[in-house]
């Protein structure tokens, strides 16, 4: 059997240059990548562990703004305190991945990047309008969370790319999000369906701007673009409400399996969207 090999680059650059080899797989959190190693699933020749490049973890402010480490551990993320204020959806999906112990490894960027459906970070993300701070061997760009995972584990990053960062844009004053999912147990589960929503309320206390996104429901998160815009011009009332729920249920393309059918997941993803859209309002101290 051919000996594995391990490299912890400090910087960027060196841990693009170490993903462009052949065979290599990056390591961020490793509570995916360790469980399919174990399990013969993958067998890459070097493992490139992330960790230790600058930036790869952390959150800091900027610009108005937040940056996180996509290696950051989701218990950090948990106890930030300004984050949780600022983007407490964005929290709550992140720390929804595993448990109290995986949450010390869980990290957004592997979560995104191993690109299930299911992924509970990703939704919350999308409906922030993060996006993703991506080096590659050819230097560095931006795309949206959404442009990432484009199916049950694929990505549209090349060879020797790896996500370093995400950015969550400046909060106004009257804003928030929340993410919900569905799951048979109580814990330790992945997502029947799931549905992140962030709002931004005018001086008025109406919707002045709305993003709906779904998980669980596709072979990829998605942003529902006309379940925001359902909800844009009003307090959230029934009319609204309804709108929204229809939209989101016209973007489902789930599949059915033992934890659900097609026709099921899609009728919770609009539930579940709705009363995620009650909470962000609360939250952004609307009132209906």
């Amino acid at each position: 059997m051919t000996q594995l090999a391990y490299l912890a680059p400090s910087s960027a650059e060196e841990a693009a240059a170490a993903l462009a080899r052949d065979g290599a797989r990056p390591l961020s959190g490793g509570t995916d990548l360790l469980v399919q190693l174990r399990a013969g699933r993958t067998r890459p020749a070097v493992v490139v562990d992330l960790k230790a490049v600058a930036g790869a973890i952390g959150v800091r402010e900027q610009s108005g703004g937040f940056v996180i480490g996509a290696a950051t551990p989701g218990a950090v993320l948990g106890e930030h305190a300004a984050l949780s204020r600022a983007w407490p959806g964005v929290v709550e999906g992140a720390t929804l991945i595993g448990s109290t112990q995986v949450q010390g490894r869980a990290s957004l960027g592997g979560n995104l990047c191993n690109a299930s459906p299911a992924a509970d970070g990703v939704p919350a993300l999308i409906a922030a309008r993060a996006t993703c701070v991506i080096v590659g061997p050819g230097g560095r760009r931006e795309a949206p969370v959404e442009s990432i995972a484009t199916g049950p584990g694929q990505t549209s990053l090349a060879p020797g790319e790896f996500v370093l960062e995400f950015r969550l844009p400046p909060r106004p004053a009257r804003a928030s999000d929340a993410y919900l999912r569905l799951i048979p147990r109580t814990e330790m589960d992945i997502a029947v369906a799931g549905a992140g929503v962030n709002l931004v309320l005018d001086e008025g206390g109406r919707v002045a701007e709305a993003h709906v996104a779904v998980g669980a429901v596709a072979p990829t998160a998605l942003l529902a673009a006309e379940a925001g815009r359902a909800l844009v011009g009003g307090r959230l009332d029934d009319a609204a409400l309804a709108g929204m729920e229809a939209a989101v249920r016209a973007v489902c393309r789930p599949i059915s399996d033992k934890r659900g059918t097609a026709e099921y997941r899609t009728r919770i993803a609009g539930v579940l969207a709705r009363r995620a859209a009650l909470i962000a309002f609360e939250r952004a101290g609307g009132v209906r």
